[in-house]
């Protein structure tokens, strides 16, 4: 937990520097992204909210996630991940947005979703990325990477993105 604590404080550190609220929309991390980051004194300063959007219904009525996407391309994919950051960012105050979703198992895999993807999505303002991992491991251990990804992700994405939005 001691390197998902560091990797918070870094993305608050940045955020901070940069004026920019953060929100997070997780389904198969359960909150875990969000309570790393209130792991972090004056994290308050730059996380404005957690979705936990853990069902389909969730990620329609908080994040508005159309059903279309979810009926199409199901609860983990590029669209759903892109759709939950997009939708954090829309229904709250930040101007930055992260979003996981996948299977973490031990069940849930199907052919060309096997345990263990989880699909990201990152945005800020008009700049959305969306990637996906198949992690290795029980579900403690794909949800664990799936945070530390999910918080190095934004690192990178922050970083590509510099300068290309104002806040």
């Amino acid at each position: 937990m001691a390197n998902l604590i560091e990797l918070a404080a870094l993305v608050g550190q940045v955020l901070q520097q940069r004026g920019l609220m953060l929100a997070t929309a997780e389904s198969c991390t359960g909150g875990g992204v969000a309570q790393a980051i209130t792991e972090i004194a004056g994290s308050s300063e730059w996380f404005e909210c957690g979705f936990v959007t853990y069902s389909n219904e969730a990620k329609m009525a908080m994040l508005k996630v159309p059903e279309e996407i979810l009926a199409r391309h199901g609860a983990v994919s590029y669209e759903t991940a892109q759709a939950m950051a997009e939708g954090a960012i829309a229904n709250s105050r930040a101007k930055v947005a992260l979003s996981t979703t996948g299977i973490a198992g031990p069940g849930g895999g199907v052919p060309g979703k096997p345990v263990g993807m989880v699909c990201f999505g990152w945005a800020y303002g008009e700049q959305v990325h969306v990637d996906h991992v198949i992690f290795d491991g029980d579900r403690h251990a794909v949800r664990e990477q799936s945070i530390e990804h999910a918080l190095q992700g934004l690192l990178n994405f922050l970083a590509a993105n510099a300068g290309t939005q104002t806040t």
